[in-house]
């Protein structure tokens, strides 16, 4: 793949070039450990050039015309759709993801791109009355200035973008470090994408590296205003306190441990669907994917009976092909750490309704029932194929077992009776909760984030604006004040 080749380097005040650290990121095919790229580390000095390049770039591209701004991602997003085939092979070759998962990411990016459009029109100001006479107060919402991203690797082209997109619409530059595993997919394609589209030189900067090089360089940078961090809730809350200490501000999106839920008056063959796409899309490396089905004791065998059923059906293998739903783990270590969280699972008394094997990073779907309440494993992210089915009594043990874990970021509630359904997701401690449908949802306008260990803040929409933009007061006294010396 030659563009593998031309995107492995680092793209750094509009120019690309090789790092200058002593050592390689690897880019390896999880499917078949192919080599796809090798690509030396920036530096912590290579993190400061690109900081100051995007806070050079950023003052003349925050006086820019909103309207001329817009511009640039109606461009993307036509080259976006351009390059499409192109991306779907980089996210199968880079990620090992299935044909389905890509098609899926690459929507949601142009759902963002589109969104981008109009949220470089949306930082409005506002004019409030004052208690002192003849006096105007008005609220400009600026740009924060420079935002440093941080991405994940399961869907690094729509997560990068969520942030990175965004930032620069509100009139931001923008230092974007990809996931080592996903450097090309979440960094330097949207890099020349951006490129492209004709965004200016030095506002978007992309540095291929890990904190094994620079450290805290990244977040530490005097230049960045705002962190936005999408990982593990272990990294993030490391990113937290050391913004926190340099007076920046975060929006962390970080794991999930969601819950799908089935009411006793649930379609139980629709709940089925939704949960077996809710824990197995992108092999189960989803923030937001159902790891704990809880199912009413009433409903449990049949409903059981056909989520393993259809779980059987699924096909575990490569990516390139179309009829793949469950392609491989993002490394071996990955694969080996759940494999090792399964087995001590059973070890501690878990029943294995289904479980096959683990072949490198390929892992074959497993579904374990009768887990001890006090087992890791019901209370932790797992990032993989692997589901627990919990049974209930009644909605009150529901929303205790569905509340029982340090997480917070999605669910979901199947039920006959909608209100019921509004009544119960009201009681769930969750960032988001959907009602006879999956817990995988992102769209543009809607606020997006956890509650508890699953985040900090909120994107898309008007929680985009309020994240990276900042207001200023600018009083104007039409007549005199008197002051009482």
């Amino acid at each position: 793949m030659s563009h593998f080749t031309e995107l492995s380097q680092q793209y750094i005040d509009g120019q690309w070039r090789p790092g200058s650290g002593s050592w390689d990121i690897v880019d390896i095919n999880p499917y078949d450990g192919e080599k796809l790229a090798a690509i030396t580390v920036a530096t912590a000095d290579e993190v400061d050039q690109a900081y100051r390049a995007a806070q050079r770039a950023q003052r003349t591209w925050a006086a820019t015309n909103p309207y001329t701004r817009r511009l640039v991602f109606e461009r993307a997003l036509r080259l976006l759709e351009d390059r499409e085939q192109e991306i779907t092979d980089t996210i199968i070759a880079e990620l090992g993801g299935t044909r389905l998962k890509a098609a899926f990411e690459i929507s949601l990016s142009k759902d963002m791109l589109r969104e981008c459009m109009q949220l470089s029109l949306r930082a409005e100001g506002r004019i409030l009355p004052s208690p002192v006479d003849g006096k105007e107060n008005r609220l400009y919402r600026l740009p924060v200035g420079v935002v440093g991203v941080i991405s994940p690797f399961n869907f690094p082209l729509f997560l990068s973008l969520k942030a990175v997109a965004p930032a620069l619409a509100l009139g931001n530059g923008v230092v974007l470090k990809p996931h080592q595993d996903a450097p090309i997919t979440g960094g330097t394609l949207i890099a020349k994408l951006f490129e492209d589209a004709g965004l200016p030189a030095g506002l978007l900067n992309v540095v291929l590296t890990d904190i094994a090089e620079i450290g805290d360089a990244f977040i530490e940078h005097p230049v960045p205003k705002v962190i936005a961090f999408t990982g593990s809730d272990a990294v993030g809350r490391h990113v937290a306190t050391v913004a926190a200490s340099h007076f920046k501000r975060t929006v962390l999106e970080l794991g999930g441990n969601s819950a799908l839920v089935v009411l006793d008056d649930a379609d139980l063959d629709y709940a089925v669907d939704a949960a077996v796409f809710s824990r197995f899309a992108h092999q189960g490396q989803v923030c937001m994917a159902a790891n704990r089905v809880l199912v009413d004791r009433s409903v449990l065998d049949e409903f059981t009976a056909k989520f393993v059923a259809k779980i059987r059906t699924l096909t575990v293998g490569d990516p390139q092909d179309p009829a793949t739903d469950i392609g491989p783990l993002i490394n071996s270590a990955q694969a080996d750490a759940i494999t090792s969280q399964v087995d001590e699972a059973v070890a501690g008394g878990a029943e294995v309704l289904l479980r096959g094997t683990t072949v490198g990073t390929l892992m074959d779907p497993v579904v374990l029932t009768g887990v001890p309440h006090d087992a890791p494993v019901l209370r932790r992210e797992i990032f993989g194929p692997v589901v627990v089915v919990v049974p209930f009594d009644g909605d009150d043990e529901a929303v205790e077992i569905a509340n029982d874990t340090p997480f917070g970021l999605s669910g979901a509630v199947h039920t006959g009776d909608i209100e019921r359904g509004v009544r119960f997701a009201q009681r769930i401690e969750t960032g988001m909760i959907h009602i006879n449908d999956g817990t995988i949802a992102d769209e543009p306008i809607v606020p997006f984030g956890g509650e508890k260990n699953s985040g900090l803040g909120r994107l898309n929409g008007d929680a985009t604006v309020e994240a990276f933009t900042t207001v200023k007061w600018i009083s104007i006294q039409h007549g005199r004040s008197r002051f009482p010396f």
